[in-house]
């Protein structure tokens, strides 16, 4: 069974993200996010905190707004999106996501190590194809046999 994806993103500025989430509804969920480290990139040097430094939910229009519209760099990436009006419990295994109201996690760790886990087959399949446009590199599907994350959170 497929869990999610991996894959190596460039370590570079831009709006990786954004591109990565292209093939989601990213407006139709809510967003939280643990503050992790990446930073808004102005006049070509790092500037303010891309997240707030504290667990905080925002609206996926908001989110959508801040990964398209602006340059970053990524060095630390924890989002988790639920549906409008379900419960945004924070999660810590694989376990945990499959009970709860999450319906997907997006981590990057060392600001090129990119992993989705994602309920819904079809959204993973586009994630998937998605990735493989991008020309990403290792993309490959987790399934049981090959997760070795024995936590959702990139600490």
């Amino acid at each position: 069974m497929k869990r999610g994806i991996s894959f190596e993103i460039p370590n570079e500025y831009g709006s990786i993200l954004g591109e990565v989430l292209k093939p989601l509804e990213v407006h139709k969920y809510i967003w939280r996010s643990g503050g992790e480290e990446s930073y808004i990139v102005e006049d070509d040097e790092l500037g303010e905190p891309l997240f707030t430094n504290e667990i905080n939910c925002m609206d996926g229009l908001f989110l959508k707004e801040l990964l398209e519209d602006n340059e970053y760099y990524l060095i630390f990436v924890d989002l988790k999106a639920y549906s409008k009006g379900k419960n945004q419990e924070d999660i810590e295994t694989y376990e945990d996501f499959l009970n709860s109201d999450c319906e997907l996690v997006l981590l990057v760790v060392d600001s090129i190590y990119a992993t989705i886990y994602c309920k819904e087959r079809e959204q993973l399949e586009r994630l998937y194809d998605n990735a493989q446009i991008k020309g990403f590199d290792n993309l490959q599907y987790i399934t049981e046999n090959n997760d070795t994350r024995t936590r959702l959170s990139v600490w």
